[in-house]
């Protein structure tokens, strides 16, 4: 398998990061009043499950190119003030694809803390 045509280099990856920490890290972290999460992980095995799923309900609602949008998120429970993401499925691959509401998005990643640096 060749690398994928969207992957981009580690030096764009460190500096996309870095913009993010010095141009709303800060501001995250003042608005939640503590340094709050930046980094979130799925394993690939939870990953391919969820694909696996979002194709198989897609198809079955007759979908032909479904996607996988990640949306920023933030609990609000006595656990955790903290920012996640979670994955929601589409219906297309367009930057403006609907999210198909009738399939399940995938939450429950794992950050670390501190907070991983890129």
């Amino acid at each position: 398998m060749s690398k994928p045509a969207k992957c981009i280099p580690v030096a764009e990856a460190k500096e996309l990061y870095n913009n993010w920490i010095r141009t709303r890290g800060p501001a995250l972290d003042r608005s939640a009043g503590s340094q709050d999460a930046c980094d979130f992980i799925y394993s690939i095995a939870e990953l391919e499950e969820f694909i696996a799923y979002v194709k198989q309900e897609s198809t079955k609602q007759g979908v032909i190119d479904p996607g996988v949008r990640i949306h920023f998120a933030a609990y609000d429970t006595d656990d955790s003030d903290k920012a996640t993401v979670f994955l929601a499925p589409t219906k297309g691959s367009s930057a403006n694809a609907p999210v198909n509401y009738t399939i399940e998005p995938l939450n429950r990643g794992n950050t670390g803390w501190p907070p991983n640096i890129y």
